[in-house]
């Protein structure tokens, strides 16, 4: 038998020769697909190929020439029917199909869905005994067509979910001015590349080799869908030997990982629930009201919230997708969502972000008006006029356009002396003593009231409340209220 590991080696070589892959585990996965495409008979799943950038002028279209030499009779797909597809891989090794510029067929919703037929056979294509169903002739008798075999697909953008979720994926870059590849030259390079994806299939054609990997069982850490992905490729590799299994491996944890911080950035529902992670870390209560959670959504940066039409009907539908769904406060004064609801889902749907150690995660922004728990609690003082509204938009509301429910009545001096107060000014302590400037300099820590003793806040019963200089007392710890001395 031949050696394996010198025609990967040889493979290896004439891709890295005229394209710049992003990184050296792509350039191995892309010579072990290759290969792959020689084994297909014996082998249970076919992964699709899939090279994909962010602008053209990226080398997507001159890495798909040398996977089209490198394969197994390849069988570009340019105008190509999906009847006429359909037809060509009736055969025992069918050939692998090349689609470049995959972007004018997927790109857009309205272009997908004129294409459904070929996504169909590219999702079912890629496991063995998965035959399509079509009527054929005058008398439409049903007939079954085999779509069991490779694809390679080239284009800018991501593919729908269902093809991506069944392919290796390369994120081309565009080269740098320092990267040099050689010239592409069709008629004096494309017989070397052919030759060599010749012996590969001579080296994985043999019975030895065939009844090797119809036995192969590869070892890896992988699961799922992605253990079926990547069989046959760490089969390939386990069978040549020498540092491939270990560099096919390498490149399996690499590009997974690369797809999975990318599934998170395009999965608005993942997006959803890690965005509402973050949020939570630092944010006591079980319980976020749902206008709660929408401000916070909105202030997330670099988020897609801010710019969409988000609205509680929409964040409920997609929550409901993991099982999460809105429900009111104990006082059934509000709808929003529970801590506890969360739990499975963030555990099935880790984050692949720093640790929270590394990090500043937001916290949710305080509704005014309401306690940390979202139980409703008395009205706050914060601005004037309307004018101070506009200059302050996060300030509370003024406490003279509302009611006041305290165990007193605060005196009209203070809401007229004091200065505008925010929600974050409202949260703030001062356990070193009193602020030198700021909104809270006119504040004093508590210290002894009219019956000699620390009065406690009368909602959260464990914060000492402070006294102003007219005698109101205020609590740092709640949404912001008021209580006259006694």
């Amino acid at each position: 038998m031949s050696d394996g590991a010198a025609l990967l080696d040889q493979a290896h070589a004439l891709l890295t020769r005229y394209c710049v892959l992003p990184s050296p585990e792509a350039a191995d996965a892309v010579v072990l697909w290759c290969a792959a495409t020689h084994a297909l008979p014996v082998l249970p799943f076919a992964p699709r190929l899939s090279v994909r950038s962010a602008t053209k002028r990226s080398g997507k279209s001159r890495v798909l020439d040398v996977v089209t030499a490198l394969s197994h009779r390849p069988l570009k797909t340019v105008n190509a029917t999906v009847a006429a597809i359909f037809r060509s891989l009736a055969d025992t090794h069918p050939p692998t199909m090349i689609f470049d510029e995959v972007d004018t067929m997927f790109g857009s919703p309205k272009v997908a869905e004129r294409n459904e037929d070929l996504r169909g056979l590219l999702n079912a294509g890629f496991e063995r005994g998965n035959p399509s169903l079509r009527c054929v002739g005058p008398q439409q008798i049903p007939t079954e067509f085999p779509s069991f075999s490779m694809a390679a697909l080239a284009g800018i953008g991501t593919l729908p979910d269902t093809i991506e979720d069944r392919s290796v994926i390369i994120h081309m870059r565009r080269r740098k001015p320092g990267e040099k590849v050689t010239p592409f030259r069709i008629m004096r390079d494309q017989p070397v590349i052919v030759e060599t994806g010749r012996l590969l299939g001579a080296w994985l054609g043999t019975d030895e080799a065939r009844d090797r990997l119809r036995a192969a069982e590869p070892l890896s850490d992988l699961e799922d869908r992605a253990a079926d992905v990547w069989e046959g490729l760490l089969a390939v590799a386990d069978l040549a030997g020498r540092d491939w299994p270990e560099r096919s491996r390498a490149a399996a944890r690499r590009l997974l990982a690369e797809t999975g911080v990318d599934e998170q950035e395009t999965s608005l529902p993942v997006r959803l629930l890690h965005d509402i992670r973050l949020a939570w870390r630092n944010t006591p209560g079980d319980f976020v009201s749902t206008s709660v959670l929408l401000q916070h959504l909105k202030r997330v940066e670099d988020g897609p919230w801010s710019e969409m039409d988000i609205t509680p009907h929409r964040i409920g539908r997609m929550l409901r997708e993991f099982g999460i769904t809105a429900k009111h406060n104990s006082a059934k004064t509000q709808r929003g969502y529970r801590r506890t609801d969360f739990a499975d889902a963030w555990e099935r749907y880790p984050a692949h972000d720093t640790d929270p150690a590394d990090s500043d995660p937001p916290s949710f922004p305080r509704d005014p008006g309401r306690s940390p728990a979202g139980e409703p609690s008395e009205a706050s003082v914060s601005v004037h006029t309307p004018s101070d509204q506009a200059q302050r938009p996060d300030a509370l509301p003024d406490a003279l356009d509302v009611p006041l429910k305290a165990s007193g009545k605060a005196s009209h001096g203070f809401r007229r002396s004091n200065g505008i107060r925010t929600l974050t000014d409202a949260s703030d302590t001062y356990p070193g003593g009193q602020p030198a400037s700021g909104p809270d300099a006119e504040y004093r820590q508590p210290g002894p009231g009219p019956t000699g003793a620390d009065m406690p806040c009368d909602s959260c019963r464990a914060t000492p409340t402070r006294i102003d200089k007219s005698g109101a007392r205020y609590c740092p710890a709640c949404a912001p209220r008021l209580f006259t001395a006694a």
